[in-house]
């Protein structure tokens, strides 16, 4: 059968009416954002208006959870350009309408050329952004290869191409950027003049607005070669020759046969109980599933749901549980494909409680930095972006892509009009040596050629009574795991909203540096004051993730959610009849 996408409805100025929003927001650009939706027969949550729109033309159109998660993707890349992509990599955890589960794995690479100490300097020291800004910081994207996949195994157009072309026609014909995407270029258009000698679009206007209208002819012709080639048209041919000229440019060393190689790997995906919750998320290099289950299972030990919500005691629960996480996560997890993550006894009952048994309610753990000093987090940096769908037949997709910090190397590849990602810097560029959001790893995350970096990326689905129940999934950098986990148990334990449970502030540990992170006005002064006097020092974000989520109401309503936290987070749904 041959679908028909109507592209009228993915007009600059969303001329097709989006169902009625539960609540929006206003918004300075021409579209309207709804940060919750209801509806019976699909949901689509995305970090961008236009994006989701384009998942809902394609569930109108015929397509499954699949087609739609493509063609939001691609968008995405076009729409969002600060994290959305096809120059990146990401995850895709998704279960059947039969309940059967896949986890796609399409992380970037690091090049052949790469080695263990890539970043040090002759005394053995880290040379500072080395990793994090420029050329030599891109992994090998895998995005394309990922989208492809998914279509090749589970997708239902008759095209690939056909999944592509609302994202074409975006990028050639231009849409009105918001006012965050705005704030933003216009924030990072120094970095763009560092590290770019080429200029382009992202960089040509003095000043970015609200309503300014951002054309990009290049990209929409490598989405172009991609709709007439496949993945070929990405990583062979003139695509791939404008990737490795780009390199030649400054100290990049990605090669062709780095691009022609590339391959996603489809892979199980690692599971976990929490009172009668079936918790499917991703394998390594992810370390979000193995974190989240083993945090999960500690608090469970710990019998959560005996306190209030927000209660000092609670917080006091979690945040040892996460600083036990993340301490496994900084000497366990790496790509499994290099080294022997431990699964199975990370995620085993005794082991869990037995690394929890010490905590006593009402006093601040702490954890052995073994020399690591001055360890900072740069927590606002939003660079990931999270989808969530549910299609008419039940099929749920949870996928999670990334350029790692906002606009990735911040490399824009001249000619091809995307920005490479900067993943090289979730490596450890030293065993101890803290990367952006002050992670420190060991061995099993050290540099090697073609190896996958450790990820916190934590695209996961729940099932309740052997049924779906949730998808959700977020960007926020090593918040990703934690926020993942505080909406669960928002839902779970304390028995709120889905809206509630996303909107809700959240806490952060991630075992080093030992500090606990909260959110600007979102927690009580007095819960504050609490968790200072247990003993815990505690730092200000302004915020920490960008929770999207749909939950499977009771009478099999799908229920979607957007972060207030992104202004751009947009849910909608579809009902056929």
């Amino acid at each position: 059968m041959k679908y028909y996408i109507p592209l009228a409805c993915i007009a600059l100025l969303l001329s097709c009416a989006p169902e009625k929003p539960v609540t929006s927001i206003e918004t300075p650009t021409p579209y309207t954002i709804n940060k919750t939706a209801k509806a019976s027969d699909g949901m689509v949550v995305s970090a961008h208006p236009l994006a989701t729109q384009v998942g809902i033309d394609i569930l109108a159109s015929g397509g499954n959870a699949y087609d739609a998660m493509i063609a939001t993707q691609f968008a995405l890349a076009v729409v969002y350009p600060r994290a959305g992509n096809i120059g990146g990599g990401g995850f895709l955890v998704t279960r059947l309408n039969d309940g059967s589960t896949m986890a796609l794995d399409f992380r970037e690479k690091a090049p052949k050329l790469a080695y263990r100490d890539m970043y040090l300097d002759s005394l053995g020291e880290v040379i500072p952004g080395l990793s994090r800004n420029g050329h030599l910081s891109s992994g090998v994207p895998g995005t394309v290869a990922g989208m492809y996949e998914i279509y090749d195994r589970l997708g239902s157009f008759d095209s690939f191409a056909e999944l592509i072309e609302p994202a074409y026609q975006i990028a050639q014909n231009g849409f009105q950027i918001s006012q965050a995407e705005a704030d933003r270029l216009n924030t990072y258009k120094a970095d763009f003049l560092t590290y770019n000698t080429r200029s382009n679009q992202f960089i040509e206007k003095e000043q970015w607005h609200a309503g300014d209208t951002l054309i990009q002819e290049d990209l929409a012709e490598s989405l172009k070669r991609i709709m007439d080639q496949g993945p070929a048209g990405f990583y062979e041919g003139k695509t791939a020759e404008l990737i490795v000229a780009e390199m030649g440019r400054s100290n990049g060393i990605m090669s062709l046969e780095d691009l022609k190689d590339y391959q996603a790997k489809w892979k199980i995906p690692v599971k976990g109980s929490y009172k009668g919750l079936n918790i499917i998320s991703m394998p390594s290099p992810s370390s979000g599933g193995i974190a989240l289950i083993q945090m999960l299972g500690m608090l469970e030990y710990l019998k959560l749901d005996e306190l209030e919500h927000h209660d000092p005691l609670a917080m006091n629960a979690m945040i040892e549980a996460m600083r036990i996480a993340f301490e496994d996560r900084a000497n366990y997890l790496g790509d499994a494909d290099f080294y022997p993550v431990p699964v199975d006894r990370l995620l085993n009952r005794a082991y869990l409680d037995n690394r929890i048994s010490s905590f006593s309610f009402g006093d601040a753990g702490q954890s052995d930095p073994k020399g690591h000093s001055g360890i900072r987090i740069e927590m606002e940096s939003f660079e990931t972006t999270h989808t969530s769908i549910i299609d008419q037949e039940g099929h749920a997709a949870s996928l999670t892509t990334t350029l790692n910090s906002n606009y990735g190397s911040k490399v824009l590849v001249d000619g091809a009009g995307f920005f490479l990602n900067n993943e090289m810097d979730d490596f450890s560029a030293k065993p101890g040596a803290p990367n952006i959001y002050g992670m420190v790893g060991s061995e099993a995350n050290a540099i090697e050629a073609e190896k996958r970096m450790l990820s916190s990326m934590t695209p996961t689905i729940i099932e309740k009574e052997g049924e779906l129940y949730m998808v959700l999934g977020t960007p926020g950098g090593s918040a990703i795991i934690t926020s993942i986990l505080q909406v669960i148990l928002n839902t779970t334990d304390f028995n709120m909203d889905l809206n509630d449970a996303v909107q809700s502030g959240r806490i952060h540990h991630q075992w080093l540096p030992d500090a606990v992170m909260y959110e600007t006005g979102k927690l009580d002064t007095t819960l504050l004051k609490n968790l200072e006097e247990m003993g815990y020092e505690m730092v200000e974000k302004t915020s920490l993730a960008k929770v999207k989520a749909i939950q499977v109401l009771p009478d099999g309503v799908y229920y979607g959610v957007g972060d207030e936290r992104n202004p751009d987070d947009h849910a909608q749904g579809i009902n056929m009849n």
